[in-house]
């Protein structure tokens, strides 16, 4: 496959200002921000980097390989696209431009709930495959219609999300009126007007919708209106009573996202449950908790072989991939990553993000003369400090 690679933009801190550049204040403050002030998401990223890898110049050197089985299927590289709720406000089509260059290049695409395109939009995208982020309705009957929705599209892998019992406590958020409910400000209207390419791609696609939700929801409703029946529709707060009849039903592939301690991995091994994403997504939830690589550790010394362990927040290249899977985590996940792509460059940015990250991550292992990415423990050279 030729990669798509944009040298205007060789680097993630490039992508990132180019994001900063092209839209409005309030969304490049809703994608790139944590909650509380910051510490847990600069954390995140900080404490991966303090991983070192050591270099085997002299064994047997054989071309390495980005392969990596997961749930059966060999996908061309250890990372995939993480769930964001509301893509489509940072750019208009960004989960349908991601989930299509994820479906190109073979790497998992999960789908939130609370995205802005719908489970049967990407599943006709992706030929079904997908990962669907589920968001616990508090009425059962839209759970079931949702995994009916989900069969249907062919997604074989469902995401229980644990980690937001309750919203983040996020300032700029609330400052930019993207709290629920809802508002919209002068200040955000003279933002937009100063991002006339954002604003006149927003124009032709429509403003930003639930789409998955929008089957289940009154019409006409105001942003008021929207923000209380979102509050009430879903049910944050995960349970073993709430995990056990979603294990009997869905037939696929159940992996629980957000999880941080040994206790919540040992709950899923014991529920039956397929997989664990190790985050604290994103540092947008839990200032004052650990980083994500740092909870990985102990999961993965106790935990790898009895489901699959996985690792989302803080991951942000493909040295960080790398990091991350010396460090126990068998794939990754990344968000910001790609989303400040697709603002950077729109239609392009998801390709140039998947080139960009399988060149970094193919230089780390001809570095390392590490054949298979399963091989990277063997370089572990140290943790992060503490």
């Amino acid at each position: 496959m030729k990669l798509h690679y944009h040298t205007s933009y060789p680097a993630i801190d490039d992508l990132r200002e180019g994001a900063r550049r092209r839209i409005p204040r309030f969304a490049f403050e809703y994608l790139d921000g944590g909650c509380n002030e910051d510490v847990n998401l600069r954390k995140n990223t900080d404490d991966l980097r303090q991983v070192e890898l050591k270099p085997l110049y002299l064994t047997h050197y054989q071309p390495s390989s980005l392969k990596t089985e997961l749930f059966g299927h060999e996908y061309d590289a250890p990372f995939g696209v993480a769930p964001i709720g509301l893509q489509g406000l940072i750019w208009p089509g960004a989960p349908e431009i991601l989930a299509a260059a994820a479906a190109e290049h073979n790497v998992p695409y999960i789908l939130s709930t609370v995205s802005t395109a719908s489970i049967e939009r990407i599943g006709e995208i992706t030929g079904g495959r997908f990962w669907f982020q589920l968001y616990h309705p508090a009425d059962n009957a839209i759970r079931d219609d949702l995994f009916d929705r989900l069969d249907a599209a062919g997604c074989k892998t469902l995401v229980l999300l644990c980690d937001v019992p309750t919203f983040g406590f996020r300032p700029r958020d609330i400052r930019n009126g993207l709290a629920m409910p809802p508002r919209m400000t002068v200040r955000n209207i003279l933002q937009i007007f100063g991002r006339p390419t954002w604003a006149a791609r927003t124009l032709l696609h429509g403003a930003p919708q639930f789409a998955t939700m929008t089957k289940y929801m009154p019409k006409g409703l105001n942003m008021k209106q929207l923000g209380a029946y979102m509050n009430a529709t879903f049910s944050g707060r995960l349970s073993e009573e709430k995990i056990a009849p979603i294990r009997d039903r869905w037939k696929g592939n159940l992996v629980l996202k957000g999880v941080a301690t040994e206790e919540d991995t040992e709950t899923a091994v014991r529920l039956g449950l397929d997989g664990v994403i190790v985050s604290n997504h994103g540092g947008r939830q839990v200032d004052a908790g650990e980083s994500a690589v740092r909870s990985l550790l102990p999961i993965a010394e106790k935990f790898k072989g009895k489901l699959r362990v996985m690792l989302d927040s803080g991951v942000r290249s493909g040295p960080d991939v790398a990091r991350a899977i010396a460090c126990g985590a068998e794939f990754a996940f990344l968000g910001r990553t790609f989303m400040y792509s697709v603002a950077a460059l729109g239609r392009e940015g998801g390709q140039h993000a998947m080139a960009m990250l399988k060149l970094q991550l193919t230089q780390v292992l001809e570095q390392l003369c590490c054949h298979r990415v399963a091989d990277l423990p063997k370089h572990l050279l140290r943790k992060p400090a503490g």
